[in-house]
């Protein structure tokens, strides 16, 4: 059974950074690509960062270019999103997936409020 569980979230001033992490089971974590989104109440879930299956290339949404960065551990099966300099406009609730499956996690509150 596929889980996914996501970790890390938090309370934070703007400015200040987050470490998110997603621990994937159930499939072969290392065959996928990975994705994070994030939601709003009363929006539609966006993409935030994706990363290819071996690592090796990552892409970003454009509010978020040069200010958080995707990994991944194929060994642990758990994808990672560093996020620095984060504004009131990163609060949401943050969500990994893998790409072709439907599964979502419980997802992992994020605020950035002074």
């Amino acid at each position: 059974q596929v889980q996914l569980v996501e970790s890390g979230g938090g309370l934070v001033q703007p400015g200040g950074s987050l470490r998110l992490s997603c621990a994937a089971s159930g499939f072969t974590f290392s065959s996928y690509t990975m994705y994070w989104y994030r939601q709003v109440p009363g929006k539609e879930r966006e993409w935030v960062a994706y990363i290819i299956s071996s690592g090796g290339s990552t892409n970003y949404a454009d509010s978020v270019k040069g200010r958080f960065t995707i990994s991944r551990d194929n060994v642990k099966n758990t994808v990672y999103l560093q996020m620095n300099s984060l504004k009131p406009e990163d609060t949401a609730v943050y969500y990994c997936k893998a790409n072709s499956l439907r599964n979502w996690g419980q997802g992992t509150q994020v605020t950035v409020s002074s």
